[in-house]
């Protein structure tokens, strides 16, 4: 029996599960061509994401399905100034708990100056700001997990 269905390679799916226990990472996704496959030790969850044309309209079901779900694409956003992140991981928002955050909303930055922790494979990376300016959103909360490419703070 072949370890491919329908393109999607178990097999790989298997190695991130795989992974997840190795690390004490609690989310990893790896997105290939227009594939994205999103594995969660959290809900145990095996999410597959395939291009999408248009959005479909919701189905009436009166369960839900208890196999793998497809994860909903988030609204658009202008992430033009968004600074993403470099990695998949759990943001921290300050440098230690109870300690005061790296930023706050209205700040203003300075380039290289940290704005924040992501936290991957037990290693702290901190998170510079890639240019100088103003703070005006920040788009994650403390302590939540983020993916690669995941818009994170907005500098204006």
């Amino acid at each position: 029996m072949s370890d491919k269905n329908h393109g999607i390679d178990k097999g790989l799916i298997r190695d991130l599960a795989n992974i997840l226990n190795d690390t004490d990472l609690t989310e990893i996704e790896v997105e290939q061509d227009d594939l994205r496959i999103r594995v969660s030790r959290a809900s145990t969850t095996h999410y597959v994401q395939a291009p999408v044309a248009a959005p479909a309209p919701a189905p009436a079901a009166a369960s839900p399905a208890p196999a793998a779900a497809v994860a909903a694409a988030p609204a658009a956003r202008d992430n033009s100034n968004a600074v993403t992140a470099p990695m998949v991981g759990t943001v921290y928002l300050a440098p230690a708990p109870g300690s005061r955050a790296f930023i706050e909303v209205g700040a203003t930055v300075k380039e290289g100056q940290t704005l924040l922790i992501i936290e991957a494979m037990k290693t702290m990376n901190q998170i510079p700001a890639p240019r100088s300016g103003k703070i005006t959103e920040i788009l994650v909360n403390d302590a939540q997990p983020v993916e690669y490419g995941e818009p994170l703070v907005v500098i204006e």
